[in-house]
């Protein structure tokens, strides 16, 4: 009788693994059967080895704590793009989730808000303008986030570490034109990533205070204007119009709009062309700080 109460006592104190975990374990061998496989978790629940036409360790520690952040309705997909990928990926190829591994193969791509075709929820990235995000990739293709979710690293760190990357893949080719009369430099790069670059501006321009104009026609290319007094409205127009042509004159464009440059961000500087007595005339509203901004140079600051 003792025995027996010593095991019940044992039992009693054996922890007992919350509903979430066990229904997702539940949900991840059925998936992984479906794919043919057999589902062997590892100690902890960090990972799970696939038996089956090949021997696969696949991580979970990113995928639990993104299903704890998504609803159960979104549970089935997330677990089958995730098991599909480590069934796709070759042997030879890197597991994303390890960042030892992929460290060097990650990248940012900026890229215009409205034309993103995914949840942005299933995406590592942040905003460097009102409408222009910058998103973590490896190997061309986003990274989800129950990879990230992986590395000892936060999503932050992750995206300083790949625009780190971006930045000593290439230096820009520069070369200066002229706007119908303002100054402008034509910056270009072989990487679908230039705006990346903006961030060591100051390694290809002598940058005022003020910040620059920047229009971001396509992915590789960006064209810059530092600002000097209010010949900035001028080249705003300038900007505007070339952004807009070359924007429109590939199936790649990034944006058609100017923004301005300043303390490491990107504010759109809204701007329509109006037709007024018969003329066309670009009217431009700019936002607070740059019309402050605009106030100091009229005032010869």
């Amino acid at each position: 009788m003792g025995w027996i109460r010593r095991y019940r006592d044992r039992r009693a104190e054996a922890p007992r693994r919350p509903v979430e975990e066990v229904d997702l374990d539940s949900l991840l061998a059925l998936v992984a059967e479906n794919l043919g496989y057999a589902c062997v978790f590892e100690a902890g629940g960090a990972s799970v080895v696939l038996a089956g036409p090949r021997r696969i360790t696949v991580q979970l520690t990113g995928l639990r704590r993104e299903a704890g952040r998504r609803s159960r309705e979104d549970w089935p997909v997330l677990v089958s793009d995730h098991l599909a990928r480590a069934v796709a990926r070759a042997d030879d190829l890197p597991d994303v989730c390890d960042l030892a591994e992929i460290r060097p193969l990650l990248r940012t791509r900026v890229v215009l808000a409205d034309s993103l075709d995914e949840d942005p929820s299933r995406l590592i990235g942040r905003h460097v303008g009102s409408d222009l995000v910058e998103i973590l990739t490896v190997s061309g293709r986003p990274v989800r986030p129950e990879e990230a979710f992986c590395w000892p690293i936060s999503p932050a760190e992750a995206l300083d570490l790949a625009a780190g990357n971006v930045l000593a893949d290439e230096k820009l080719s520069a070369h200066r034109v002229d706007l119908d009369g303002t100054p402008a430099w034509i910056m270009t790069g072989s990487t679908v990533s230039s705006a990346v670059h903006l961030r060591r501006i100051q390694d290809y321009l002598l940058v005022s205070p003020d910040g620059l104009m920047v229009a971001l026609p396509h992915p590789g290319e960006m064209v810059v204007h530092p600002i000097d007094g209010l010949s900035v409205m001028r080249a705003i127009e300038r900007l505007w119009l070339f952004a807009r042509r070359e924007y429109r004159s590939r199936e790649d464009g990034l944006s058609p709009h100017v923004y301005w440059w300043n303390h490491g961000r990107l504010t759109r500087i809204q701007a329509d062309l109006v037709i007024q007595d018969g003329q066309r005339r670009l009217v431009v509203a700019p936002p607070p700080e740059f019309a402050r901004l605009l106030a100091d140079l009229a005032q010869g600051r």
